[in-house]
């Protein structure tokens, strides 16, 4: 199984009732043998411009173990589905991923250290 992030643009007029359109889309993802790691809604933004005649929409994004055969289909039926104003399916590389926590964390025990050797000065 292979991760991917599926970044998913619902209507806006679904904020208020959002569950059944996220019960639909997540009945798509296991139709097609996937499995949900993780789910972050970042909730109702303008958009840079007008999509279906929408000027905001719900982002939702979505981490799933699918499959590689099986991502044509879900791309498919996300196509016809009527909440679902845009997507996009995008494979994790999970080693540059895991590289870049490891530059990050480096990153913030240099900057500690050089605080506490400054500190150690004064």
């Amino acid at each position: 199984m292979v991760q991917y992030e599926i970044a998913i643009l619902y209507d806006p007029g679904l904020e208020v009732d959002l569950s059944k359109a996220e019960d639909r889309v997540l009945k798509i993802f296991s139709d097609n043998k996937g499995k949900l790691l993780s789910k972050d809604n970042w909730g109702k933004h303008k958009l840079a411009y007008s999509i279906k005649g929408n000027e905001h929409g719900l982002y939702v994004f979505y981490k799933v173990e699918i499959e590689p055969t099986h991502v044509k289909q879900i791309e498919t039926t996300l196509n016809i589905t009527n909440e679902v104003i845009r997507f996009s399916i995008i494979k994790l590389d999970l080693k540059a991923i895991e590289k870049a926590e490891k530059l990050k964390l480096e990153k913030k025990l240099r900057l500690e250290a050089n605080a506490s050797s400054k500190a150690e000065e004064v």
